[in-house]
């Protein structure tokens, strides 16, 4: 056997001893988390990445937090941030956020300001076309409180406070009193008026009849706007899965399409229910109940006579979830109401006179039922076409 000559044994054994303390390096670097696989694995500028101390206060924050570097590249941020559409694709979306961090790149200081973001849409297309569209019930504004200013050389940070709740809570606060001050002023008007015709003693028994008619129905929309309220408020108690509260799904719906029968014979629309007979749920029966019939009432107020609504409940395709359905062939929502019809009071354009008396908290109740049971609702709908209700739910475990 013919020995190696020794300049190539040495170089041999010079190689493996380099190796061997590159592993070592390598090994002590991703213990002490000083070389990480989003990091290049030689850095001979310490000052390119955070100090450890820094980092960690800014992940303490309670706030939104991004960090950018000289390239306008988000190095590290908060999840929220991509959820709040500051930022998208490791870049940040919003141009007056990437002005303020280049002024105070340049200037130094500080920049505050107030900032209105939309979530990201969450929507699937249908055929790739443009005005058939699913809207899911989570797609809102995000109100935000935004500071930049500057860690070192190197670094900008963005502070972000998502004020959202404490708006819409004023918004909603604001929508309530007026819309229900409104409600009140039916009632009252339609007294009033019934009050003069019989003061005024020469009585005019239609004129009393059409004064008593106004208040039962000024008196009747108040009613289903207090009904509707209660829904609303028991919507937001929490749910909690336990072996008590489990569900049937197909018994829930047949249960809600007997009761919704004889309004569905005298709108002249045909009920069709089938599902899976197997789909069980964890979630308090009183609110499925309450958003299933707001759905159902719906689509048969906006059926067209001999029109038919369809209710379907099937398994998700990941098989973790109950999928219900309400399919109608009504004249179909605008785009420009799919976005905001499960607003609180909100009222879309298309009202028909089925329609009419309702104040516009149906599908709000429908939207909080399926958030306190940690589900969604989306809508897909085409003008012309009708419109499909999706209430998911989580299967019970």
């Amino acid at each position: 056997m013919t020995s190696m000559p020794f300049p190539v044994v040495a170089a041999l054994i010079v190689a493996a001893v380099v190796l061997l303390v590159l592993v070592v390096v390598l090994v002590v670097g991703f213990v002490t988390h000083r070389i990480s696989l989003d990091s290049p694995l030689i850095d001979d500028d310490e000052d390119d990445d955070l100090c450890d101390d820094t980092a960690a206060l800014l992940s303490m924050l309670p706030t939104t937090s991004i960090v950018i570097d000289d390239n306008d590249d988000v190095v590290r941020c908060s999840p929220s941030a991509y959820r709040l559409g500051v930022v998208s694709d490791d870049a940040i979306a919003e141009q007056e956020v990437l002005n303020a961090v280049r002024e105070v790149r340049q200037s130094g200081g500080k920049r505050q300001f107030d900032l209105t973001t939309a979530t990201p849409e969450r929507y699937d297309s249908a055929e790739n076309r443009i005005d058939h569209v699913e809207t899911r019930s989570v797609h809102r504004p995000n109100w935000l409180k935004v500071t930049v200013g500057r860690i070192n050389e190197h670094f900008i940070v963005v502070l972000i406070a998502d004020v959202s709740e404490a708006i819409r809570f004023s918004q909603v606060r604001d929508s309530f009193i007026t819309n229900v001050s409104e409600q009140l002023l039916g009632p009252t008007e339609a007294l009033a008026k019934l009050a003069d015709s019989l003061e005024a003693g020469n009585l005019d028994e239609r004129q009393v009849m059409d004064d008593a008619r106004q208040v039962k129905s000024s008196c009747s929309k108040l009613n289903h706007m207090v009904s509707d309220l209660l829904l609303l408020i028991r919507a937001q108690e929490p749910i909690t899965p336990s072996s008590a509260n489990r569900l049937n799904v197909m018994e829930q719906l047949r249960r809600v399409a007997e009761r919704l029968e004889p309004l569905a014979a005298q709108s002249k629309v045909q009920l069709n229910v089938a599902g899976d007979e197997d789909l069980v749920i964890n979630g308090e029966a009183d609110q499925i109940d309450s958003a299933v019939t707001k759905l159902m009432e719906n689509a048969i107020g906006y059926s067209p006579a001999n029109g038919t609504v369809s209710v379907s409940a099937v398994k998700s395709k990941d098989g973790e979830q109950a999928v219900i359905r309400v399919i109608d062939q009504g004249v179909g929502i605008a785009k420009k109401d799919q976005a905001r019809i499960f607003e609180r009071f909100y009222r879309g354009s298309s009202q028909s006179e089925r329609t009419a008396d309702g104040v516009g908290l149906g599908l709000a109740i429908v939207k909080h039922v399926a958030l306190t049971h940690h589900g969604d609702v989306s809508v897909w709908s085409a003008p012309g076409q009708g419109s499909t209700f999706s209430l998911t739910l989580p299967l019970a475990q």
